[in-house]
């Protein structure tokens, strides 16, 4: 196979590492990712301003001084037609209406406009314990194994978030589950500076068997989403 990997936290970010390690298996992965980190800029893409590659240490793999979106046009455009592309592992969650904000998920979902299998893949995290890139890395080959047995739905895609774990925890189980509806809350407090979002990631509302609840319950969280 011939898979494309990208992510919104930038070129050198351990997530997309742990992606690759993940996806070797599979096919001969190239890398086109931002130059610099993207976090929550949605399905952004650079119309009016030159888009340059530059060539990273690692062979078959890319800078690009875009957004998620911008790296998987440029990809098709240039190297032309890949059989999968996988976004992440993004650092932290990109649950609910997340979709809608994350530049991770936009990849995935540039993707799917062109008919191509995409999957975009997040690591939801705890505040008070580090990301487990090395454990999130060995669950990626299980979870497109999977993803490669269901039906071929075209204009849809997949977003798979890993929970956090304690250490010493079982390898957690996988659900298919939608995604949730509710927004992020709306707190703020007012600084000299201005308004600075205050709302806490975990405490959001979440209904019982969506994509929130099951990642925060501690598995895995599958959604297919439909563009």
């Amino acid at each position: 196979m011939r898979i494309l990997l990208t992510n919104d936290d930038g070129i050198g970010a351990p997530g997309l590492l742990a992606l690759e390690r993940g996806a070797a298996p599979f096919g001969r992965t190239t890398t086109i990712a931002p130059l610099e980190a993207h976090s929550g800029c949605g399905h952004k893409v650079t119309t009016h301003a030159p888009l340059l590659l530059s060539r990273s240490q690692a062979e078959y793999s890319y800078g690009l001084n875009g957004t998620p979106a911008d790296c998987v046009r440029i990809a098709l455009h240039e190297l032309g037609r890949f059989d999968l592309v996988l976004s992440g592992i993004n650092a932290g969650g990109n649950l609910g209406a997340d979709v809608y904000i994350s530049g991770t998920v936009a990849a995935a979902r540039e993707a799917a406009y062109h008919g191509i299998p995409a999957v975009a893949f997040s690591h939801y995290k705890r505040r008070e314990s580090d990301f487990q890139w090395a454990r999130a890395s060995q669950w990626v080959p299980t979870i497109l194994e999977w993803i490669q047995k269901q039906p071929k739905i075209a204009g849809t895609f997949w977003n798979v978030n890993f929970p956090h774990l304690d250490e010493g925890q079982p390898d957690p189980e996988s659900v298919l589950c939608p995604v949730g509806k509710h927004p992020l809350p709306l707190e703020f407090v007012k600084s000299e500076e201005g308004w600075i979002y205050s709302g806490i990631y975990h405490q959001r509302l979440r209904d019982e068997a969506c994509d929130i609840a099951t990642c925060f319950g501690g598995k895995i969280a599958i959604s297919r989403i439909e563009l």
